[in-house]
């Protein structure tokens, strides 16, 4: 046998491919690439910040134009400030309540609403006697004005515990005084207990 036969034989195998390193991807340049999409994002960033100081600076220009313009227009037609009187400034407000007010018709035999409102004592402050006023929600237009006379007579309204009926010689609520018989409803109890009290303490009061 030849030597060269009995030499072993090495079989030349192929390298198997390897993953790319990270030097390869530096070969092919992507750390470059890397560094140009940061540069462009940096440009972006700074081209954004010009746009919203360019608009912040037209703001403050409009701001500033804004405060500049002053617009002044002379009335046409001068006001004179009118004081209303409601003839109560020389009274003292003793008791005051929320009710509806209702007027007995005798021609035609049927209640009407007068108003709703509130109702008050007032007791004047040179006299001391004492009126019962009631005005309309709103309107303020009066619907009940009298002297509380110790002569009226409050009486208990049938079939309900929180109104009083009650007739009156003179009430000027329409201008000259009407006898009335008059009919006054309260939210609750308790409230139509109070004017009772209250109305008959006017009358004690204006005895006097």
């Amino acid at each position: 046998m030849s030597s060269e036969e009995t030499k072993p034989k090495v079989e030349a195998t192929a390298a198997s491919p390897q993953p790319p390193t990270a030097s390869v991807f530096s070969m092919f340049g992507a750390k470059k690439e890397k560094k140009e999409e940061e540069s462009k994002d940096e440009s972006k960033k700074q081209d954004d910040n010009k746009d919203e100081d360019a608009n912040d600076k037209k703001d403050e220009d409009n701001d500033d134009a804004e405060e500049e313009v002053d617009v002044h227009f002379e009335p046409l037609v001068q006001l004179e400030k009118v004081d209303v009187k409601t003839n109560e400034e020389d009274e003292e407000v003793l008791f005051k309540v929320r009710a509806k007010l209702f007027r007995f018709h005798a021609d035609t035999k049927e209640w009407k609403e007068r108003g709703t409102g509130d109702v008050k004592f007032l007791k004047h402050k040179k006299s001391n006697k004492v009126r019962l006023v009631m005005r309309r929600d709103k309107t303020l237009k009066i619907c009940a004005n009298h002297f509380v006379s110790p002569d009226y007579e409050l009486k208990a309204n049938i079939g309900s515990d929180r109104s009083w009926v009650y007739s009156v010689t003179g009430d000027i609520s329409e201008g000259e005084p009407e006898a009335q018989t008059l009919a006054i409803r309260f939210g609750n109890k308790e409230n139509a207990d109070k004017f009772k009290e209250v109305f008959e303490e006017a009358q004690a009061s204006n005895k006097k």
